[in-house]
């Protein structure tokens, strides 16, 4: 186990105001520094008038930190960049002084009117008062006016509502709009509208968690069952749907902008323990089968502790967790194949099996207020995973992937506050590695049912040691400043921020797939001798498949949100964003590939035609995808407009309108870039065998009569070095390469309502979102008349036509596209100390439509992405509504519940029906949407002891799945063919093992908390 240490300095006043200030004289503004700040404004009034320079003081109730500022001439007073808690508000006018508690919420503007006397006119009352280890003040300051799509998920939310795992954006999917999508293999992911994960950013404390290397959004959130952040170190978060403020970066969907929690002016301290096996759940179907279910459990631990150094002045904050995971998956085979096909050897890795996790998180926290001007914060996060993955389906466990993931990150703050002008600048440090390899070494076995496919067909079973191979990670350091000014005013009240960030990060990635040999079987011919064999063998002196890229970023805004009165509020904003990435601007095509394109093409009739002249009888100007080292330019027309609005109808902030217009761009991920570099120097070769049902001419085109010799690593390597350039494939990206973006439009209404005596606020959101640019690999090969398609046909790539002397020719290119109009309602009656319990519907209706699908980077089925058309997008449901609420009881007892039902979504299937035998020339791209909904309903119950004072004793039951839904993701989708023996194939549509986990599942916690 790694541990993360941190070294406290002793830091001298004088110097470090003198360098702060230094830095502070160098910048104009920055990103992203104030999306967690709350700001609290309002008006102060002395006997109905408005009181001009009235003292407004601001004291946070557990930490101490303290803001004043003056009343302008109208009364009005902001206070900004306020960390999300609850609020001591004095006023003093006129020598009278008044005094309430609010509480604010993550990134919120809340509006707090008061009256020197009296009560305030738009705030909710109450006391200071200890529940657990949450402190209640008051019900939060609703923020009504906003044209943001938002919601908050509070504290209370995170630790009461029932989860399986303590991934703190579980609870994002109570938002309309947005999935917290786990996969068949336990790894989660967050999506919104038509999106895939890939266009979310996280921002934890003002900084984007965002991954450039690979999908999933999130840094170290691809492929894993891991958690990004430790649960109990998140104070609370704000998931944003669309957004209309510039400083938001690094995004096409969602922003999620969550704060972490601080130590108090008390020493407190937590610590938990959940369980859950397979003791206490249902069995999985394939379980039911199997008659047994696979040894199974899950188990999460941790501890926290904070308390002050300085009271008022310093605190500290640590936490720890753990989760140890044994996870069921279920191993099937597939293409319409039986349990009798597989070779008897390796029946018994059919069904049931497990796969391990285990990850440890770490976070610490120093925050020191230096007088009423200054807040120093020093964070740090690590988190160290190991685990299996790749298993189930067709995949049997000697197949699988052994996982490394960490993820090291620190971030250095400084807010500076002065009466009407505040800055927030970071300095942050990120150090992200992913090494999957195979569990096993050696040759690999996988079963298919051939069509012709030179890759090796559909897999019926894959059984032996795996092909994965890869690390990959980025590291680097970042300068981001943001700087506001408040309550200027100008036919109203304006607050201006200006900001920039600048990021040196270098990216690297390995990619060694097939360094296991990997030897294919055709079900239907012989399960002992192959037909086809790919490997994969480092270019001699030229590279073994690595690469590195230091990329710089740089993005600049300026936002004006606009008071126009005390009804409207525009918010008018423009940010520009660039980046740097040496490994695709500096790139070179090799020599011998300039020279096979410009060489004879052997296929064609006329002697001199050129391969590059026969893909231009294609459509492909290849000279758009050679690069010379200097013909490529940087994307620099990442403007980004961003307009919004919000208009309260009778100014008391419970009917308003709001709505917004604007463009965000993304980033185009490292993963994709970095292939046109190490595909050609780490090639995958293919050996094929001449058989009867799988005949080639011997000696031509890597065909080989088989005998066992080819079973050896070194006859392979041999025949690679006699032939290196055979296995290159050729990966080469547009010259013209843009970055994706989105464009968002949205109109709704928020009401604050009263029913039965209780408050609920009701929201209803007509949104769309289109995103362009998102980036695909199309297949460059054409035959010698420049067709894609033989005659007749409508479909079969023509992978047998690549580059004379290499194999297939893969183009990056723009052009994936999705489409998305959603209507949102959403109601939340909010938890507060005087109203325990609390309630929340998001009901979301989506029309959306994809012309690839989604997490589909390579389109090699048609000469462009146009022949796919478009379809209903992939795993976004018609319907969904996500109900939960929360309800303090007698007895210490806190009940909790979240209900979760939505439409079928569709899935991708190749319809064979009408193609000849073994081949898919008359086959089409097809959706298949399943009969059933998915469902789910998760119910928790607490109870809290109390030892002695402060120390308190809980123990929790959680009931996941209550009614045991069968939520299957996996279903027989092979068609079979007209044409053949066997027709077409009865059980498809049907559903297969897999399912959405979990089953119905019990899992016991307990923690004591002081």
């Amino acid at each position: 186990m790694k541990q993360l240490q941190a070294k406290k300095t002793h830091l001298n006043r004088r110097i470090l105001s003198c360098a702060l200030a230094s830095c502070l004289a160098m910048v104009a503004g920055g990103a992203l520094a104030q999306s967690t700040g709350a700001t609290l404004r309002g008006q102060v009034t002395a006997d109905s008038a408005p009181a001009s320079g009235a003292s407004v003081t601001a004291t946070n109730t557990r930490t101490g930190l303290t803001r004043t500022v003056q009343t302008l001439g109208g009364g009005n007073y902001s206070l900004a960049g306020l960390p999300p808690g609850s609020y001591k508000v004095d006023v003093t006018a006129d020598g009278k002084t008044t005094s309430k508690t609010v509480t604010l919420q993550v990134g919120q503007t809340a509006t707090l009117n008061m009256s020197v006397g009296g009560l305030p006119e738009t705030a909710t009352t109450g006391e200071a008062t200890t529940l657990d280890t949450v402190t209640v003040i008051a019900a939060p300051l609703v923020e009504t006016k906003t044209s943001e799509v938002s919601t908050y998920i509070s504290t209370k939310q995170i630790e009461s509502l029932p989860q399986g795992t303590r991934n703190f954006l579980a609870f994002a999917d109570t938002v309309p709009g947005v999935q917290f999508v786990v996969s068949g293999n336990g790894s989660a992911t967050v999506r919104s509208g038509a999106q895939t994960a890939n266009g979310v950013n996280v921002f934890i404390d003002g900084v984007g968690q965002k991954n450039y290397v690979l999908p999933g959004g999130v840094s170290g959130q691809d492929d894993t069952r891991g958690n990004p952040f430790p649960q109990s170190a998140i104070g609370e978060y704000k998931v944003i749907t669309s957004n209309y403020k510039a400083e938001f970066d690094q995004l096409s969907s969602a922003a999620i902008t969550a704060v972490t929690r601080s130590g108090t002016n008390e020493f407190e301290g937590d610590v938990f323990w959940d369980r859950t096996s397979s003791d206490w759940r249902k069995p999985t179907p394939a379980e039911e089968k199997a008659g047994i279910k696979a040894r199974s459990k899950e188990e999460q631990y941790g501890i926290t502790f904070s308390g002050p150094i300085i009271k008022d002045q310093m605190h500290f904050f640590l936490a720890y967790e753990a989760k140890t995971y044994a996870t069921p998956f279920t191993v099937t085979q597939g293409e319409g194949a039986a349990p009798s096909d597989i070779p008897e050897q390796f029946r018994g890795l059919l069904g049931p099996t497990v796969a391990p996790f285990q990850e440890d998180l770490f976070f610490g926290k120093i925050d020191w207020s230096i007088g009423q001007s200054h807040l120093l914060e020093l964070t740090a996060k690590y988190r160290d995973e190991t685990e299996i993955t790749g298993i189930g389906g067709v995949n049997a466990l000697p197949f699988a992937t052994a996982k490394d993931n960490d993820d090291l990150r620190v971030d250095l703050r400084w807010q500076y506050s002065a009466d009407r002008w505040i800055n927030d600048m970071h300095v942050t440090f990120e150090d992200s590695n992913y090494e999957p390899g195979p569990v096993e070494t050696g040759n690999g076995y996988i079963l298919t049912r051939d069509d012709n496919d030179e890759n090796g067909g559909r897999r019926v079973l894959a059984a032996g040691p795996g092909e994965n191979g890869q690390q990959k990670g980025q590291k680097g350091y970042s300068l981001q400043d943001d700087l506001t000014f408040l309550d200027l005013e100008w036919h109203g009240f304006h607050t201006v921020k200006a900001g920039f960030k600048y990021k040196v990060i270098d990216v690297n990635a390995v990619e060694q797939f097939f360094r296991n040999p990997q030897y294919f079987y055709d079900i239907d011919e012989s399960t002992t001798q192959p037909y086809l064999v790919r490997y994969a063998s480092a270019l001699p002196g030229i590279g073994n498949g690595s690469v590195e890229s230091r990329n710089k970023q740089f993005g600049i805004y300026i936002q004006d949100d606009w008071e126009v009165n005390d009804k409207l509020t525009l918010n008018l904003g423009i940010r520009w964003d660039w980046e740097e990435s040496p490994i695709y601007l500096n790139y070179r095509t090799p020599a011998d590939v300039l020279a096979a394109f410009n060489g004879p093409d052997p296929r064609a009739s006329d002697p001199n035609q050129t391969y590059a002249q026969t893909l231009a009888l294609g459509g492909i100007d290849i000279n758009k995808f050679i690069s010379n080292g200097s013909n490529r330019k940087n994307f620099k027309d990442g403007f980004q407009p961003r307009l919004g609005f919000s208009y309260d109808l009778k100014g008391d902030e419970r009917h308003v309108i709001f709505g917004g217009a604007g463009r965000s761009y993304d980033r185009n991920i490292f993963n994709n870039l970095q292939l046109e570099a190490t595909k050609g120097t780490f090639p995958v070769y293919s050996l094929k065998f001449n058989t009867p049902d799988h005949p080639c001419t011997v000696g031509v085109d890597n065909c080989f009569d088989f005998d066992p010799s080819f079973f050896n690593r070194a006859t392979l390597d041999a025949i690679a070095a006699a032939s290196p350039n055979a296995g290159r494939e050729v990966f080469m990206l547009s010259n013209d390469l843009k970055t994706p973006y989105s464009d968002q439009f949205s109109i709704g209404m928020r009401n604050a309502v009263a029913w039965g005596g209780t408050d609920f606020n009701t929201t209803v959101t007509l949104s769309r979102i289109e995103s362009h640019d998102g980036f695909a690999f199309l297949l460059g090969n054409r035959r010698p008349d420049g067709s894609f398609f033989e005659p007749g046909a409508i479909r079969e790539s023509p992978f047998g036509f690549g580059l004379p002397g290499f194999q297939s020719v893969l183009l990056g290119v723009n052009g994936i596209e999705t489409k998305a109009n959603a209507l949102a309602l959403q109601i939340d009656k909010p938890y507060t100390q005087q109203s325990p319990w609390s309630f929340t519907a998001a009901y979301t209706y989506t029309d959306a439509k994809e012309n690839r699908q989604f997490n589909e980077t390579f389109s090699l089925d048609y000469p462009t992405l146009e022949g796919y058309g478009w379809f209903q997008a992939a795993g976004i449901p018609e319907h969904r509504l996500v109900l939960s609420g929360i309800y303090d009881g007698p007895w210490g007892l806190t009940f909790s519940g979240k209900y979760t039902i939505s439409t079928s979504t569709p899935y991708y299937y190749v319809d064979d029906t009408n193609s000849p035998p073994g081949r898919s020339t008359q086959s089409v791209v097809a959706q298949f949407e399943p009969d059933s909904n998915f469902q789910q309903l998760d119910l928790a119950v607490q109870k809290n002891f109390i030892i002695q004072d402060d120390v308190r004793f809980r123990i929790r039951a959680d009931l996941l799945n209550v009614f045991d839904e069968r939520n299957y993701n996996s279903y027989d989708l092979f068609t079979g063919r007209l044409s053949e023996p066997s027709g077409l194939n009865e059980k498809f549509g049907i559903e297969t093992d897999g399912i959405i986990l979990p089953t119905r599942t019990f899992k016991l916690s307990a923690g004591f908390s002081w």
